[in-house]
């Protein structure tokens, strides 16, 4: 066996196994690995390219699916306890500061039971409020959690944007990184939250988005094109649109000489549905990098936002950005530098950035030691939102949402996601034969909430127009609930011809009839067959002269 270590990443190559070309990488503790590609990455994935995990076609998120903007509400953080001793004092002043002032949990990944040791030491150390940290020990290869992490979803949100259970939509790292790959899938198990693999090869730092009621705009450079080389441009964005509900704009990358990561983070940050800050070059003004960043924000501004802008600058090879922050409730993290041509700028950015958010507390956390290695504050964060319904429990049902047919007494299975971090208790289920507008009917209560899942024997109620609803609720009353998406059919036995399901046989009946005959519903099929002819009117009338018991 061999090894080179190059930059921090160490290339194994073991050729006493039976595989003589097999090629290994290693991340030696406390090594500052870039968030860049090192030499070593770069011939191993020559010879291993990066493919994404799943395949195309793989199922996609069902229900409306809203993804938050990290200027909402967060329930915590993630990051990776990586790097040099003085990689991991910033990731100690963020945790105090986002346990704090932040408002919000910090969750820690670390390698071992004893590198937790040494963490929470560190972190006391610096005044975090210890009751908020949340230590995982789960390995990591790298600090950079922003592009390995996972990206939060609401699934089952309201037309208004409103409501809906966590998920988290994950994608093949954009580095050869596996233990920094495999942990997205680790914290979906760890929180028993939905998990989604979108077929793309990305790093999240080359993502930002705005939300919308419920859909948004992301925004990403090309540099996903380059990734992918098997998609299109307009196959990528519509990924983009069926996981997590985006319609994504998409901008030239800066070169590589410039940001060698070319991800749209180190220059673009979203602060509202209506609000962004975008680099200024102020020493290189007509360079096309500037230029990019200046047709996005004269976009931007033709789209009605607020632009801020905030400088940017080189120096010694290293991109200093001052939009590579991190909002966190009521607190913002900012980069300053000691370099000499970038710190200059420090007092400049603190007053756009104070000028943007007058409400929150804006924070500069010294960044030297990080940014030369091609990332600053965001690219080592993930953003956990807060539980869409505050302190009551989300639920997303996810059956009877697609219209289904079903005869009274059957045995029906109704299934559910739910979000709480204090657990469930209890749920009620309930019909309505008016498509939502009352629901008159018990069909259960009190059943275990915690299950996910309920059986129920239909109603003989004969109706078109049924949805249920389930409500949730946890050990302290807190309660919500969600409807079915749409109108389903219980066909009724003891008066059939009652389609409207009010118990009445009228004009209605007869009417909803004839427009389920002409649109070849299956609601006018009374036979059965799957044929809609002189039989099924018969049948109907039939029913109908019958009248109701």
């Amino acid at each position: 066996m061999t090894m080179k270590t190059l930059r921090g990443a160490a290339l194994i190559v073991a050729s006493a196994t039976p595989f003589a070309h097999a090629q290994f990488l290693a991340y030696p503790e406390g090594a500052e690995i870039p968030r860049s590609m090192t030499p070593a990455e770069e011939a191993f994935t020559r010879l291993n390219p990066i493919q994404a995990s799943q395949p195309r076609g793989a199922a996609a998120p069902g229900g409306l699916v809203r993804t938050p903007g990290e200027y909402e509400p967060a329930e915590g953080i993630i990051m990776a306890w990586e790097g040099s001793t003085s990689w991991k004092a910033i990731l100690a002043q963020m945790t105090r500061e986002i346990t704090t002032t932040g408002d919000a949990k910090a969750f820690i990944f670390v390698d071992s039971a004893s590198e937790l040791t040494s963490a929470m030491n560190d972190v006391a150390a610096q005044g975090a409020d210890m009751s908020r940290v949340h230590f995982e020990i789960q390995r990591t290869d790298t600090i950079w959690a922003r592009d390995y992490g996972p990206r939060y979803i609401f699934l089952g949100s309201q037309p208004d944007g409103t409501g809906g259970v966590r998920a988290m939509v994950d994608h093949t790292y954009n580095r050869p990184r596996p233990n920094d790959n495999g942990l997205p899938s680790y914290w979906a198990s760890v929180r028993n939250e939905p998990y989604f693999l979108i077929p793309l090869v990305h790093g999240g730092g080359n993502y930002h988005l705005e939300t919308g009621n419920p859909a948004g705009v992301g925004h990403a450079t090309r540099l996903i094109n380059n990734e992918n080389p098997g998609l299109t441009e307009a196959e990528i964005i519509q990924l983009w649109q069926d996981y997590q509900n985006l319609t994504t704009t998409m901008y030239t990358p800066y070169p590589t000489f410039v940001d060698s990561t070319q991800h749209i983070d180190m220059w673009m940050i979203m602060l509202d549905d209506d609000k962004v800050m975008i680099s200024e070059w102020v020493n290189e003004p007509s360079a096309s990098w500037a230029i990019t960043s200046d047709n996005a924000a004269a976009d931007f501004a033709a789209r009605g936002f607020q632009v801020y802008r905030v400088p940017a600058v080189r120096s010694g090879g290293t991109h200093y950005t001052f939009t590579n922050a991190v909002i966190c409730n009521d607190l913002v993290l900012v980069p300053l530098y000691t370099n000499g041509t970038a710190s200059q700028f420090n007092d400049d950015a603190l007053a756009v950035w104070q000028a943007a958010y007058p409400e929150k507390t804006i924070v500069q956390i010294n960044c030297q030691s990080l940014v030369t290695s091609a990332g600053v504050m965001h690219c080592i964060v993930k953003h956990v939102p807060a539980p869409a319904n505050g302190d009551a429990p989300g639920v997303y049902m996810t059956s009877q949402n697609d219209a289904p047919v079903i005869d009274p007494g059957d045995l029906v299975q109704t299934t559910w996601l739910f979000d709480s971090p204090e657990g469930v208790t209890t749920a009620d289920l309930l019909l309505s034969t008016d498509g939502g507008a009352t629901f008159p009917t018990t069909v259960s209560t009190g059943f275990n909430a915690s299950t996910g899942s309920y059986y129920w024997t239909a109603p003989d109620v004969g109706t078109s127009d049924a949805r249920l609803r389930l409500v949730i609720r946890d050990a302290d009353g807190n309660e919500s609930f969600d409807d079915s998406d749409v109108s389903f059919t219980i066909t009724g036995t003891s008066c059939v011809a009652d389609l409207t399901g009010d118990g009445i046989l009228d004009f209605f009946d007869v009417s909803a009839f004839l427009n389920a005959y002409t649109a070849m519903d299956p609601l006018a099929d009374f036979t059965g067959d799957g044929v809609y002819d002189f039989f099924d009117v018969s049948v109907f009338l039939n029913a109908y002269n019958a009248g109701c018991p």
